[in-house]
């Protein structure tokens, strides 16, 4: 399932200057707070430098690609989110965040059913000045303020939401891990492999078992993920078998059992893995500190 967008701050034009109002020409056909459901909800006073989004999402929902005129914060209350930008995918539990500068074409949805929480800062406004995607932590000091600022205009003094925006500015901070990515190759061959192990990524056959079933060398295979994928053949399927992993541990599976799932003969083989591809071991990424549970 798809939507066409997710917000009135939605641009296809270059930015403009914005009063925090969001006008029915600044809302995508579709958008949740306009569209079919009509489930979505826009905080965005006037003069503020942060905008807050609410839309409920289901498993597997998409709002196709789009940009924004403004910074975007996406992050999940509930729930895991996934964002996609050319070539690169992150998969965020609602320990991280990820920051979207303003005019980078993205598509968002979610693993199972979710709360997407968006912050957005108007770049005049924002004294952040990250070119690239970052992905941000969000301790417990942050999720509390996104839900204060969620509140209605009318329920928070002008003031004070200045304040809070200020503190939101200061407790951004990028955390260093490493986007997990396993683009498709174009060889209709090498493809075949390529679904195949996205349908079961536990799957070991070799590259030479593989060319007996596809109708090709494994040598031929091997040229084939180099050449469609700027990758080996074991560091793609490295990379497939961690993006499997992160949504089944998102919602809360073992290490082990993803470990088998995925196709690691041990627990330490897979938080290896882990670690080694995305920067750090998968209880720093999807477990929150002790004082911010």
């Amino acid at each position: 399932m798809s939507r066409d967008g997710h917000d009135g701050l939605v641009r296809q034009d270059a930015p403009r200057p914005w009063d925090g109002r969001v006008s029915a020409e600044d809302r995508p056909p579709g958008s949740p707070a306009t569209g079919k459901r009509g489930t979505g909800h826009l905080v965005a006073p006037p003069g503020g430098a942060v905008a807050v989004g609410s839309f409920p999402l289901d498993g597997g929902e998409w709002f196709t690609r789009h940009e924004h005129g403004a910074h975007q914060l996406a992050w999940a209350s509930d729930g895991v989110l996934a964002v996609r930008t050319s070539g690169r995918t992150w998969v965020l539990p609602s320990t991280v965040a990820l920051w979207i500068p303003a005019g980078t074409a993205h598509a968002t949805g979610a693993t199972g059913k979710a709360l997407l929480r968006s912050l957005y800062f108007w770049p005049d406004r924002c004294p952040l000045r990250w070119r690239e995607p970052q992905v941000v932590p969000v301790p417990g000091l942050l999720r509390e303020l996104i839900g204060h600022l969620a509140q209605d205009p009318d329920a928070l003094p002008a003031d004070a939401r200045h304040r809070a925006e200020q503190v939101v500015f200061d407790l951004l901070r990028p955390v260093s891990v490493t986007t997990v990515r396993a683009p498709m190759p174009a060889d209709p061959r090498a493809r075949r492999v390529a679904e195949a192990l996205r349908r079961d990524p536990a799957d070991n056959r070799t590259l030479a078992e593989w060319g007996a079933v596809v109708g090709a060398s494994g040598r031929t295979l091997a040229r084939a993920f180099v050449t469609g994928t700027g990758m080996a053949y074991g560091q793609w399927r490295t990379q497939l078998r961690l993006q499997a992993a992160m949504p089944l541990l998102a919602a809360g599976a073992t290490v082990s059992s993803v470990a088998r799932r995925v196709g690691y003969g041990s627990p330490s083989a897979f938080v290896a893995a882990f670690r080694r591809g995305v920067g750090v071991p998968p209880g720093a990424y999807f477990t929150p500190a002790p004082s911010d549970r």
